[in-house]
């Protein structure tokens, strides 16, 4: 079996054959998290826990900053809370795009960003809940969060920062989400960081529909694939897909705290 622990289940380009999606990462022995970006997808996201294997984060994302009230975050505590979700997320911050609607940063959005990713780390300590983290040129900020309000772990999806980044990310008990973007040969760092790193501090992801392998490259992405991004890992490490496999896969059953099926 494997996981993947960040997919867009209910994005909109899934919208014609979302049963497909699912049914082709079951014939590949797939498991999905899937978290949501706001308030807008809350119950969207929600829906998806009716395909088996499929178990939900909750969070407000950073480039949706001007879609965010205070009183979503109300929202979102009492559906954490009522719907049992397994982590908050997706959250944190975006130094390069700070709105999904507009390129570029504006220091207003910035500072926007960081109150709701501060009250959403608030709300994961409260309820002893993991993180699902989005980071883009922003770890040391994220990393200076974490320290401030200690949450139980959680991963750092689409890790793209340094080895040393990535070592004080795990000593704060998080795991580091590898899919789609060290795939490409020309990704030297983030192949680089696959082999150096422990295979103990690893999860797999697709960001499906987003961020596709080096395969499909702008395509749509979806959790099938999956089973050839861990083989792409294997083969960077000299091991055996299994291995990846097997471990990948204890490490996100940890790390979010899951039942092992």
């Amino acid at each position: 079996m494997l996981i993947d622990t960040h997919c867009h289940l209910d994005a909109g380009e899934y919208e014609a054959d979302r049963d497909a999606v699912v049914a082709r990462a079951h014939l590949a022995n797939v498991d999905i998290i899937a978290p949501s970006v706001a308030a807008f997808n809350f119950e969207t996201t929600l829906d998806c826990r009716h395909y088996p294997g499929v178990q939900v984060a909750l969070g407000m994302h950073p480039m949706y900053v001007h879609l965010h009230r205070d009183e979503h975050l109300a929202t979102l505590e009492t559906l954490v809370v009522r719907e049992q979700a397994v982590a908050i997320g997706e959250i944190g911050l975006d130094h390069f795009q700070s709105r999904i609607d507009r390129p570029g940063v504006r220091e207003e959005d910035l500072v926007q960003q960081e109150h709701f990713f501060v009250e959403q780390l608030r709300l994961a300590r409260k309820y002893d809940l993991p993180v699902l983290l989005h980071i883009r040129r922003a770890n040391d900020q994220v990393l200076k969060n974490l320290r401030r309000f200690k949450v139980p772990g959680g991963i750092a999806h689409a890790f793209n920062g340094s080895l040393q980044q990535a070592q004080e990310y795990i000593k704060l008990g998080f795991k580091l989400g590898f899919g789609g973007a060290f795939t490409y040969t020309r990704a030297t760092n983030l192949r680089k960081l696959a082999v150096e790193l422990p295979l103990e501090s690893i999860v797999l992801e697709t960001d499906g529909p987003d961020i596709p392998p080096e395969w499909i490259a702008r395509q749509r992405n979806e959790p099938a694939e999956l089973p050839r991004i861990a083989q792409t890992l294997a083969d960077l490490r000299g091991v055996g897909v299994e291995v990846v496999s097997e471990q990948t896969t204890i490490n996100a059953i940890k790390v979010l705290g899951l039942n092992p099926r």
